[in-house]
Formats: C-alpha cells, sequence, structure tokens
C-alpha cells in the first residue's frame, strides 16, 4: 500500500472512524448535541395508549457500564434500581431520534412508554408523576440521558403527551424505580407494589358515577391526585388564589399507598360543576375532571 498517496491516507482515515462507530465503548450521546427536536406530525393520541407493563429482566451489561464519561463529566450507573425515588425536570424526545439505538442496543420508538435516565440500571421500570397535575405513567428506561442542563430524565414524546407536558417540553416529575423480582413481585421505590392498583386517572370530563348513591357522597371537580402531600398542598394554595368556593385535600389510602387528591366542591348538581370547571380552565387549570367523591 503506498501511504504517500493522500487518497490512501483518506481511506485509512475513513476505515478507523467506521471501526469507532461500532465499538461498544464509544459514547453515543453525541445525538443529544442537536439544536432541535420535534413531536411528529399530526395529532397523536395517546389517550388510550397503555403503561409500560414491568416484568422481571435478567440483568444485563448493554448499557450498564459504569462509570461512563459524557462531555467530560463523569456519570456512575446504580448497583440496584431498589428504592430509588428522586424529583426533578423531566424532558422529552421524539422525531430525530425515533428509529435510532437506545444505550441498551433497542430501537427508540416515540410512540411507547420509555424514557432515558443517567444512572438508573437498564432495562428498569419507573413510575413517573407530573407534579403539576398529579399524572402519572409506567415508563421502561432503556437509554441514558439527558446530559444537558439539570434534567432527571427523558421520556417519550408519548409519554410526556400522557402527563400533559409535550407542549411546554418540561416539567416537574418525581421518578420512583418500579423494580421486579424473579417470582414476579415488585416494589416501587422500595414498598410492594402492584400495577393495576395504581390509581388510575378518570378520563376528563366524565362524571365518575351519575347517580349519587349515598347521603355522603357529592361532586367534586379534582384538579390532581399526588402521591405525596407537599405538591397537592401547593396546588391548593393556587388554585385558592383564583377561586373562593370550598376545596380541600383529601388523602385517600390505596393498596399501592396514598394518594392526596386536590378537590373543589361539593356542589349540588352537576351544572354548577362543569360551570366551575370552566372557570378554572380559563384561569390555567385546564386538566380537570369531575367524579363523585365522599364529603
Amino acid at each position: 500500500m503506498d501511504m504517500k498517496n493522500p487518497i490512501v491516507w483518506l481511506l485509512v482515515l475513513m476505515v478507523s472512524l467506521g471501526g469507532c462507530a461500532s465499538s461498544p465503548d464509544v459514547d453515543h450521546s453525541a445525538r443529544y448535541t442537536l439544536s432541535q427536536d420535534r413531536a411528529p406530525a399530526g395529532d397523536f393520541d395517546a389517550s388510550g395508549l397503555s403503561d409500560a407493563l414491568p416484568v422481571y429482566e435478567e440483568p444485563r451489561r448493554a448499557g450498564n457500564k459504569s462509570p461512563y464519561k459524557v462531555w467530560g463529566k463523569t456519570y456512575n450507573v446504580l448497583s440496584s434500581n431498589e428504592g430509588y425515588v428522586a424529583r426533578g425536570t423531566a424532558s422529552w424526545y421524539g422525531e430525530k431520534f425515533h428509529g435510532h439505538k437506545t444505550s441498551n442496543g433497542e430501537v427508540f420508538d416515540m410512540y411507547t412508554m420509555s424514557a432515558a435516565h443517567k444512572s438508573l440500571r437498564i432495562p428498569g421500570y419507573a413510575r413517573v408523576t407530573n407534579l403539576d397535575n398529579g399524572r402519572s405513567v409506567i415508563v421502561r428506561v432503556n437509554d441514558r440521558g439527558p446530559f444537558h442542563g439539570d434534567r432527571l430524565i427523558d421520556l417519550s414524546y408519548a409519554a410526556a403527551k400522557k402527563l400533559g407536558y409535550q407542549s411546554r417540553g418540561t416539567a416537574r416529575v418525581e421518578v420512583a424505580a418500579i423494580t421486579v423480582r424473579p417470582d414476579g413481585t415488585m416494589t416501587l421505590a422500595g414498598q410492594p407494589f402492584r400495577p393495576e392498583e395504581m390509581e388510575a386517572p378518570v378520563e376528563s370530563g366524565v362524571v365518575a358515577s351519575g347517580n349519587m348513591s349515598g347521603d355522603n357522597e357529592a361532586l367534586f371537580v379534582q384538579l390532581g391526585s399526588f402521591s405525596s402531600r407537599d405538591p397537592a398542598e401547593q396546588m391548593l394554595s393556587r388554585v385558592r388564589a383564583v377561586l373562593e368556593n370550598p376545596m380541600r385535600v383529601r388523602a385517600i389510602d390505596t393498596a399501592s399507598g396514598r394518594f392526596h387528591r386536590v378537590q373543589v366542591g361539593p356542589f349540588a348538581n352537576e351544572d354548577s360543576a362543569r360551570r366551575t370547571q370552566s372557570l378554572l380552565e380559563a384561569r390555567g387549570f385546564p386538566q380537570t375532571i369531575l367524579l363523585t367523591d365522599t364529603h
């Protein structure tokens, strides 16, 4: 081979770069330097999309190298996701990464319930709760990131839309890891958990029970349901600043833990509840539901 020939040198350089791209130790985080991501064209309806179903998966090496470096900063992968819970900012990623490989070699699909995290072992599962509206989803963590700013987690576009923040780009969230054992039993942030017992959100605008089944029941407009009381109280304070109706934080216990419902009411009839619901929407609370609850 004539190494004095500049064309030969160019070919050698190209082969060398191509070899790096296929190496398992290559840092693929450079894709996050793309200037713009975007949502899919059209109005994607995520309302009927099911959460990721946590299942036991054998530990893998793919995507779990620790420590690892991105942009000169060192990150460590957890030895176990058991008991992990944290709060921070969530972002989302979509069309520009759709169809590309994730950190553990799978293909990213923006229409599925998945996520990227810097330190959780992958693949893994987590419940992500939007602290501004109380919505929760379960996602499968199969990627690394986000590596810019102070962001805690990157959700797929579909998961972000289910949480109601896709148009804003980011949201304040709580991330609680779901650990699945070989026998199928699960924990959520270290506590026993069954996904089917998560408090399911009632679809917006639907009355949970058309008729009052007892003297102790009435109609309420619910603005959110939180696993922690603090964000519920914060939302209640925001509502009190724009509305004079009776309102409350109602704590309920379920098999998967305690939830704190932020509710306005009770209302004597559906018409008055609907009027308040419209007023709340006009004053910056678009994600309300109408339901029957005890008072």
